[in-house]
């Protein structure tokens, strides 16, 4: 029986186009004047660091800029990099630049599932300052308070299965009571060796017939009957 959801945002709750026209634009935009403005302050200068220790030598503040912006064109999961992306966003969140994308289907299913007592977590490449950013400020209000919980790769990459146990590990259940969702087929290999159950989003495009993964289209498809009594009232 799942006992708990963990889900990924881009393109599973949330499109890929958000976080590649809206997001990474606006911090690559934002970035020069950003860390010029707050190269002193604590949470910036650990990331500048964190950065220096990555490249393995002293950077300055334009080399930094320069390394950062490429980390953005090359799409890179560099942690220091999402979690300077996630104070940049804040700001575009805050002044009403934008809104966190959120498919409906997506709303409504997590808010159904929250309502029958199963615990939700996120777990994204995305900082966690990033992930509360995005669901803080969605079309939909506020729903934080949905998630019990958010993971970034602090824990480990999204394609690595020890970081699935670590999850688990931390939510403290057995990986067979965890259902895992992404659009990524990686990732889900990583969960699934860990012992979650996954169900493989395809939003766009064709599904592979034959992959170990349950897939939906959208988070209606996703069929949790099975782990429930029949009565229960799912969407």
């Amino acid at each position: 029986m799942i006992k708990a959801i963990v889900t990924d945002i881009e393109g599973t709750t949330s499109s890929l186009s958000f976080v590649k026209e809206v997001l990474f634009p606006y911090s690559r935009q934002h970035v020069a004047d950003f860390v010029r403005g707050h190269a002193a302050q604590p949470d910036v200068k650990k990331i500048l660091t964190d950065a220096e220790q990555l490249l393995g030598k002293k950077t300055d503040i334009d080399g930094l800029i320069d390394q950062f912006i490429s980390w953005i064109d090359l799409d890179q999961k560099i942690t220091p990099l999402k979690s300077l992306q996630g104070l940049i966003w804040e700001h575009g969140y805050q002044t009403g630049d934008f809104k966190g994308h959120l498919y409906e289907d997506a709303h409504q299913c997590l808010t159904a599932w929250k309502e029958l007592g199963i615990s939700l977590y996120v777990y994204s490449s995305g900082s966690v300052y990033a992930q509360k950013l995005l669901f803080g400020h969605t079309e939909y209000g506020d729903l934080t308070a949905l998630f019990s919980g958010y993971f970034d790769t602090q824990i480990g990459g999204k394609k690595e299965r020890d970081s699935y146990l670590a999850i688990a590990d931390q939510i403290g259940l057995p990986a067979i009571d965890i259902l895992f969702l992404s659009d990524i087929k990686e990732e889900l290999d990583a969960a699934k060796a860990a012992g979650y159950k996954t169900t493989w989003l395809i939003r766009d495009g064709d599904a592979d017939p034959d992959s170990d993964h349950l897939i939906a289209r959208d988070f209606f498809e996703i069929k949790l009957p099975d782990y429930f009594e029949p009565s229960a009232n799912l969407i």
